[in-house]
């Protein structure tokens, strides 16, 4: 057994064990919250649910974003992979045989309740990259914003290194879908989440992911930027997949 099981293992146990953490962790496993949401959705005292929520993010378990909606509010999200490893070397800790396997991404296991829809506030970037990442696992899904720009071109550039051609879409305002039904609606940016209309009957989950073109002076800058939102969202997409096959 490896030093590193040795000390992962008991600790995960220890922290994600309290029930009011446990708790926590299960609503960020279906959507980023703030502190208020979590306050109202576990019943508990605000200031108890921020210590509990410190004590994750220390542990890497949770991350925090200050919300581009309101600068006073911090977003929370649940790092599945590395939850992931941890259960692993949770299970590994008591025996070799009850290692986790690792996740297998197939485009079966893609089908789940759809068509997904992906908002954000320009619909150029963040929502077209998911949009297109779920559409390459055999899911259909559709992108749309409350304010849209012209698709940025280092958007196209990103997806054309994962070997996907972005430069033929356009778009689109989400009063175009008014009216649609979907399976799944996904909110990529927190401005986007405090317009956005019903879809009757489809649930919902918010993503708060910053917008890459407003982290540098130019294409050059942003791109890094860019990269980074399409390594999340390619790691968050298949998760939201189970998560939906699960509630089916």
């Amino acid at each position: 057994m490896s030093a590193a099981a040795t000390v992962i293992a008991p600790e995960f146990l220890r922290i994600a064990g309290h029930p009011l953490r446990w708790s926590l962790l299960g609503e960020l496993a279906r959507s980023d919250r703030h502190v208020g949401e979590l306050t109202r959705l576990t019943g508990r005292p605000q200031s108890l649910v921020s210590y509990h929520l410190t004590r994750l993010r220390a542990e890497g378990l949770v991350t925090s974003r200050r919300s581009a909606a309101d600068g006073r509010a911090s977003y929370y999200s649940l790092d599945l992979p590395r939850c992931g490893e941890a259960l692993a070397a949770t299970g590994q800790a008591l025996h070799p045989g009850l290692r986790l396997a690792p996740a297998t991404i197939t485009r079966t296991r893609a089908r789940a309740r759809t068509p997904l829809l992906f908002l954000c506030t320009g619909n150029s970037a963040r929502s077209q990259i998911a949009e297109a990442l779920a559409q390459r696992l055999g899911v259909e899904a559709h992108s749309a914003g409350s304010n849209p720009k012209p698709l940025h071109p280092n958007a196209v550039r990103v997806m054309r290194e994962r070997g996907i051609d972005l430069s033929d879409r356009r778009s689109k305002h989400l009063d175009e879908l008014a009216g649609r039904r979907f399976g799944y609606v996904v909110t990529l940016c927190d401005r986007v989440r405090e317009v956005c209309p019903e879809f009757p009957g489809a649930p919902t989950a918010h993503w708060s992911i910053a917008d890459p073109a407003a982290e540098g002076d130019d294409d050059a800058a942003t791109y890094p930027a860019f990269e980074r939102t399409a390594t999340e969202l390619e790691t968050r997409i298949p998760y939201l997949l189970d998560l939906i096959r699960e509630d089916r």
